[in-house]
């Protein structure tokens, strides 16, 4: 098994690579597995998935920051491969809260996260900019303190919260990377054209968030012509399962059937997977 360290090194050069990097969101240990199985690289925790494993909605603070650092050490337990995960808005509104989770992050053995800009209030869905700096550049002290390499992403909501403000998003980014952000992130963005000028306008690599429900769905390769270094697929695969589940018990419960059962895996063919 790999170090920290070791895994460290091998997250941070797979941002450096010719193609892009595929993060995948396992929700658990044995999706964890199986998408290891499966050959992905690297991997980082989804807040949206373990939320409604949880039965709980994501992004109000429903999921305590000790209940995510467990999940998150459960994924590191269950492979050798680099983890990261999704910190939300760091579990406070201060700089000091947001350092704290990457302190807090790294005991559990993660080698990236994510901050991002959001404050979780309905009336002010975005931190000012100048708070929103800080935050990022205490998480980024917080980082840049520890032995091997961190790879902290700056996420900017504007698009998440319904503000479609290109020139807020690429300023805030531009402040993040200059603050000591390792990689950039602005969830919510699907035009080409959008994509394009937030990579063209900061030099540390840029993650798109792909799979969006209603989105266009950009691959891998037209991803990767528009500058994007990083690919994450937040809370996509655990959609695509859940679905699954959702339209085989409505089969059951409405007609009485169980003609889903043709396309599933067998028992075996899962448990070869995620147990190996």
């Amino acid at each position: 098994m790999p170090t920290q360290a070791e895994k460290a090194a091998t997250f941070k050069s797979l941002h450096y690579r010719n193609e892009p990097l595929v993060v995948a969101n396992p929700w658990d240990a044995g999706t964890a597995r199986i998408l290891a199985a499966l050959g992905f690289e690297a991997f980082s925790t989804t807040s949206g998935g373990l939320a409604i494993t949880l039965g709980r909605r994501d992004g109000t603070g429903s999921v305590s920051r000790d209940e995510a650092l467990a999940n998150a050490k459960a994924i590191v337990d269950a492979t050798h491969l680099p983890v990261a995960a999704d910190l939300e808005n760091g579990y406070g509104h201060t700089p000091e809260a947001a350092a704290e989770t990457i302190r807090l992050a790294v005991s559990v053995g993660l080698v990236g996260g994510s901050i991002e800009d959001s404050s979780g209030d309905s009336a002010r869905p975005i931190y000012d900019f100048d708070h929103a700096v800080e935050r990022v550049a205490a998480a980024a002290e917080a980082a840049r303190a520890l032995p091997f390499p961190f790879m902290f992403v700056a996420r900017a909501e504007n698009y998440l919260h319904g503000r479609a403000d290109l020139d807020d998003t690429i300023r805030r980014l531009q402040a993040f990377e200059k603050a000591g952000a390792e990689v950039l992130y602005a969830p919510g963005l699907t035009r080409e054209e959008d994509i394009r000028a937030v990579c063209a306008a900061v030099n540390k690599p840029v993650n798109v968030l792909a799979a969006l429900k209603d989105a266009p769905h950009l691959s891998v390769a037209e991803l990767a012509s528009l500058g994007v270094r990083r690919i994450s697929l937040g809370s996509a695969l655990s959609r695509a399962a859940l679905t699954a589940f959702v339209h085989a018990a409505r089969e059951i419960k409405a007609d009485g059937t169980f003609g889903f059962a043709a396309a599933t895996f067998s028992l075996g063919e899962l448990m070869d997977l995620a147990a190996g």
